[in-house]
């Protein structure tokens, strides 16, 4: 079972770096790295030509554009399984074993996702459920981010490419949601993908931060969450609950008197749905 792992990439070297050295570290090497470059110069060939005596490294140019950057990608895979993980994130050097364990001993399973850790092993990048099982539409929120989801290659050929208006660099008012809309797809299409919880990857937790940057991506994030509830043509409750869910948050942060924090899940509020409504 041989690997293609999607690595899009930009503004970060001392990350791919860490990643590069998980990868170099793992007990099952039939594997293959698209590593697809967004930065406008050559900074990261220094980091990386070490590493190509390791690893299989294919080293791809992209404009800007998560979404873009892994659809070229795709074009050059040539495993057996797709992966996409982020450029921050890294991998126990157990952690493609066994993926391969839990994809060999289910024929039936289009595809795995797992788990977001720190390095302390706490739960990291978002909300998790805590039991295995099938994704499926109602769930997929709480069951796959891009770099915990595994994918045979009969997946990528008939889903096909990411929609390159949605995630971060797209250009558009959508700043995520394009793994989502992707495993969403492959729902649709009849794919079974399976959760597995004790399959995690590696990443860091964001940093509490509430200020400008922090408010504005939280925005765009939530915009590309109701995007992708409108594209997929969610039931208005199911909207409703994603697009409240943020008050109640924030409005246990005003009783704990943490404003700051109660005008950020305002805004992640605000921006599902102003994603959902703006089409």
């Amino acid at each position: 079972m041989k690997f293609t792992l999607i690595l899009a990439t930009i503004n970060r070297s001392t990350e791919v770096a860490r990643f590069l050295e998980s990868l170099s570290l793992q007990e099952w090497q039939d594997l293959e790295l698209l590593l697809v470059d967004q930065n406008p110069n050559d900074f990261l060939e220094k980091l990386i030509t070490p590493f190509k005596a390791m690893l299989p490294i294919t080293h791809l140019r992209s404009a800007p554009g998560l979404s873009r950057s892994r659809n070229i990608g795709l074009a050059h895979a040539t495993g057996d399984v797709v992966a996409f993980p982020d450029d921050d994130c890294w991998y126990s050097p157990g952690l493609l074993k066994q993926v391969a364990g839990f994809l060999s001993a289910n024929p039936d399973w289009d595809g795995i996702t797992g788990r977001s850790i720190d390095e302390t092993g706490c739960i990291s990048a978002g909300r998790w459920d805590t039991t295995p099982g099938l994704l499926n539409r109602r769930n997929v929120w709480r069951r796959g981010i891009s770099f915990t989801i595994f994918l045979r290659r009969n997946v990528v050929r008939k889903v096909g490419l990411f929609d390159e208006s949605l995630g971060a660099g797209a250009g558009t008012r959508w700043g995520s949601g394009e793994e989502t809309d992707y495993l969403i797809r492959a729902i649709d299409s009849g794919f079974r993908l399976w959760f597995e919880p004790t399959l995690q990857v590696y990443h860091p937790q964001p940093t509490p931060s509430y200020g400008a940057s922090t408010l504005h991506r939280a925005r765009s994030y939530g915009r590309g969450m109701g995007h992708v509830l409108r594209k997929h043509r969610y039931p208005l409750w199911d909207v409703a609950y994603h697009c409240l869910r943020p008050l109640g948050g924030a409005t246990l942060s005003i009783f704990k008197g943490h404003w700051r924090k109660a005008y950020y899940h305002s805004t992640v509020a605000l921006g599902r749905w102003e994603g959902w409504w703006d089409q």
